[in-house]
């Protein structure tokens, strides 16, 4: 008679159980969540029935000056206005006081009851405020202008494109204008204060203790590989010359146009360790007036953020080309972007140029 012992079973390595783990999550997650539009609104329906949040905005006096000058230049007595997101109802405000006919202030959060409030202790008329979403607002007469703050970090992240785009194909007179219209996006390789850097727990070595190993243990979490940020002292300097990777006009542009994919190169001018990358925006109304987010903007508005896509540290010298694919499964979902990069010598860049 034979005997067969029974052979153990296979426990998985620690490192690759928590990695099934975070896939069996995610798997759940991505059939129970909700969808990213509608995440959206719930944040920004929270976020922005929040004083605090109010009062940041009222206070970013370049942003105010920003809006303020942008109406007074482009908002006609007897205009008919859409004001996306009124807030507090200050943009609104803006455009009754230049002899807008109506302006219709539009807001999904709690905090239309203080802009209504706010209208009448300012004795402000021709202001009808609309508890709703933009989707749903409809009016029988066209509008002559849509007035909005829709920018996100990544100034796509808050819907802008879709939410602006379906105002201007259903409400908008041809011919009308939106305020403002014109927008760039930077995503620039960057060197992170020494003082603020925080690597990756892979990269670190405390008094001798290496953390290296854990490089098999790269959280799976999107979330994970970006931050956000309105801190100027963060970022010390930019590895190449800004320029925007894409602009765009929402008098044009419509939601499908976005490039899934954008590669660009950027020539090393300032040698230095390479943290990742800061994504920005600039929105423009008119040549002379404009405002933006970039970390190492003196002139920006205080409390509009940036992004800081991580990625590993490496160092660049001077004359070195960083070529940059940016691929993106929806561009108002940060955590469908993914980002690499190519590191190239002079030689190698040169060599490229003359196409060798």
């Amino acid at each position: 008679m034979s005997s067969t012992t029974p052979k153990s079973p296979r426990i998985p390595a620690p490192g690759h159980f928590r990695r099934l783990l975070a896939s069996v999550r995610a798997w759940i997650y991505s059939i129970v969540r909700p969808s990213p539009e509608d995440e959206c609104r719930a944040h920004n329906g929270r976020m922005f029935a929040s004083f605090h949040e109010q009062e940041r905005m009222l206070a970013d006096r370049r942003r105010m000056d920003f809006y303020h000058a942008a109406i007074a230049r482009h908002i006609q007595p007897g205009d008919r206005v859409v004001d996306l997101g009124t807030g507090t109802g200050i943009l609104a405000a803006f455009a009754a006081r230049r002899g807008a006919a109506h302006v219709y202030a539009i807001d999904h959060s709690e905090i239309l009851g203080v802009a209504r409030s706010l209208a009448l202790a300012n004795r402000i008329e021709n202001v009808e405020f609309l508890a709703l979403h933009s989707t749903e607002f409809t009016t029988e007469e066209k509008v002559d202008v849509i007035l909005h703050e829709q920018m996100g970090d990544c100034l796509f992240d808050e819907n802008m494109v879709a939410n602006i785009t379906d105002l201007r194909d259903r409400v908008l007179k041809p011919g009308g204008l939106i305020l403002p219209s014109m927008f760039e996006l930077y995503c620039e390789p960057i060197k992170v204060s020494d003082g603020r850097l925080v690597p990756f727990i892979w990269e670190l070595n405390v008094h001798g203790y290496d953390f290296s190993s854990l490089d098999r243990e790269r959280p799976q979490e999107p979330g994970y590989y970006h931050l956000a940020s309105s801190d100027l002292g963060l970022v010390e300097h930019f590895l190449g010359e800004p320029e925007p990777i894409l602009t765009i006009d929402l008098h044009t542009v419509n939601e499908g146009d976005l490039p899934r994919e954008i590669r660009f190169t950027r020539r090393v001018v300032r040698a230095g360790r390479f943290d990742g990358y800061a994504v920005y925006f600039r929105a423009r109304v008119d040549k002379d007036l404009s405002l933006g987010s970039g970390p190492l903007d003196p002139r920006r508005a205080p409390h509009w953020g940036f992004r800081i896509l991580r990625a590993d540290s490496d160092t660049f010298g001077a004359g070195d080309e960083i070529d940059v694919r940016l691929s993106v499964g929806s561009w108002p979902n940060l955590d469908s972007w993914r980002w690499s990069q190519v590191k190239r010598s002079p030689v190698e860049a040169g060599a490229a140029g003359r196409g060798a």
